[in-house]
């Protein structure tokens, strides 16, 4: 495949470039109530795309659905039924599936806001714009969807904390970087070291992934008519491809318990400010201002940079910091990224290969003992919501403050199944995690038990010929107060989905 030929017009805009510089946001979710109408608009709706224009938009909207989403809209079963399981029922729709995600307990989706039974939004419409542009723009559109058969289930307002989540680290500085240009083969071949760039197809549909595998997606018959503007099916002729620069777009609605955070820790150093804030800088494994607590590698990772910044914060793996010294191996950042690779780390040259193909050679007892790190890459594109708390602020106030703060977590991939639930799932939420024991992930876990696991509230620190610190007891932190999963068609893709029903 040409990779000259990918079509950024008939992407998203969101994929290739996250609209970082318009920091007006917000989220609307939607209900058709009028197929025929909102088919219309859709035809029509001025979607942003990956396109390179001379200067930055001032505004962008994207456009994304869920499985009901779909079905209301008209699209035949038999295109709907060539997504995924997952997509289809969604993220609340199995009870297995929501075990998996730890969505219980408080995380249940009985008790969310949105995405739950009987809420479930068909349309997720995004809109981005520089500041003060926004409010205008939502309140005339909004009044355009209602005339277009949509009703608004809820409006996801955003707020700028300047690169920083509210726990207050920088947030944002990990992303893998998407090959558009193909300079790697994408054919499933080994990989003997971390590298940062990943194949287009692990983020789009209808492209090779790191396998160098097609994810599967709807493929429809050469036809005339709508489907004769798709995009040919690159692997199989005669075949239009609906997915093809189309994503899954994971959405998380995450509440965050600022003061929770801090008051604990706070605790836990006994008002120690300095003690308390390598704690915490322990529990996410960088510094608040984003420097990973392991050293930069000695190697350049292909991948990452040239910014100077970038290198500083993303030059690294834990292949020098096996047993979690420097950095815990439970912190959060080395549960959602291991930076490694397809065999345990060894020595270059074809019997080192051969003899760490076999399993021989390890250096470490960890080695091996985590999936590779490529296969499971996220496109993250997450905003803040809420006004921002200091840790200070957090330590001096009394119990919660009434205001809702946290993260719309969202992210891109081509297989929900491989990447986000294979991430939440074994990695987050997972109390074995690189052969740990009775802890989760220390920023997202639930805290309650797990099959074989009655504990899960823990997180230890390794000290370097020493007993390990354990702490016990972390309440939860972040609670899941929404979420879908929707389907964020390529251009042509949104036209023929819009098509049915005409």
């Amino acid at each position: 495949m040409s990779f000259s030929a990918i079509d950024y017009c008939d992407i998203q805009g969101l994929a290739r470039f996250g609209f970082g510089h318009l920091k007006d946001t917000c989220f609307l979710l939607l209900k058709i109530e009028n197929p025929a109408a909102a088919r219309r608009w859709l035809k029509a709706a001025p979607v942003a795309s990956a396109e390179k224009l001379a200067s930055p938009p001032a505004t962008a909207l994207q456009v994304a659905f869920t499985s009901q989403g779909l079905q209301t809209l008209g699209v035949p079963p038999e295109v709907i039924s060539g997504f995924s399981d997952e997509f289809i029922s969604g993220m609340s729709g199995e009870e297995s599936r929501s075990r998996r995600l730890g969505d219980v307990g408080a995380n249940s989706p009985s008790g969310w806001e949105w995405g739950g039974p009987g809420n479930m939004p068909h349309v997720l419409i995004m809109l981005y714009a520089e500041r003060g542009r926004l409010e205008a723009w939502k309140e005339r559109l909004l009044e355009e969807l209602a005339g277009a058969g949509c009703s608004l289930l809820r409006c996801l307002p955003t707020s700028d904390l300047r690169g920083h989540e509210h726990f207050g680290f920088r947030d944002g500085i990990s992303q893998p970087r998407v090959d558009w240009d193909g300079e790697r083969r994408a054919d499933g071949g080994d990989q003997l070291e971390y590298a940062n760039l990943v194949a287009v197809g692990e983020f789009l549909l209808g492209y090779p992934n790191e396998y160098g595998k097609y994810t599967d997606r709807p493929l429809v018959e050469q036809v005339d008519g709508p489907a004769a503007e798709l995009a040919a099916a690159t692997d199989r002729p005669g075949l239009k491809d609906v997915g093809r620069n189309g994503a899954y777009l994971i959405f998380r609605h995450l509440e965050q318990d600022v003061r929770g955070f801090w008051q604990f820790l706070d605790g836990q150093a006994k008002a120690e400010p300095e003690v308390r804030r390598k704690l915490a800088e322990a529990m996410v494994g960088r510094t608040m201002d984003g420097v990973p607590l392991v050293p930069q590698t000695s190697h350049p990772i292909r991948g990452v940079g040239p910014d100077p910044d970038e290198v500083r914060l993303n030059q690294f793996t834990y292949e020098a910091d096996g047993g979690g010294t420097r950095c815990p191996i439970g912190a959060h950042i080395r549960r959602s990224n291991p930076r490694n690779a397809d065999l345990p780390p060894g020595a270059r040259g074809f019997f080192s290969r051969l003899k760490r193909t076999l399993g021989f050679g390890r250096r470490g007892v960890r080695d091996d003992l985590v999936a590779s790190t490529r296969f499971h890459r996220l496109l993250r594109r997450g905003r803040e919501y809420g006004r921002g708390l200091s840790p200070e602020e957090s330590i001096r106030a009394g119990g919660p403050d009434g205001e809702e703060r946290g993260l719309y977590f969202i992210c891109l991939s081509a297989s929900i199944a491989r990447q986000f639930e294979f991430v939440q799932n074994a990695w987050v939420a997972g109390s074995k995690f690189d052969g740990l024991t009775e802890e989760s992930d220390p920023l997202l876990g639930n805290r309650l038990p797990g099959p074989g696991c009655p504990f899960t509230d823990g997180f230890s620190l390794a000290r370097e010929g020493g007993v390990r610190q354990r702490l016990k007891g972390l309440p939860q932190f972040v609670t899941v107060r929404g979420g879908a999963y929707f389907f964020l068609p390529g251009l042509r893709a949104l036209r023929y989905l819009a098509s049915f029903g005409d």
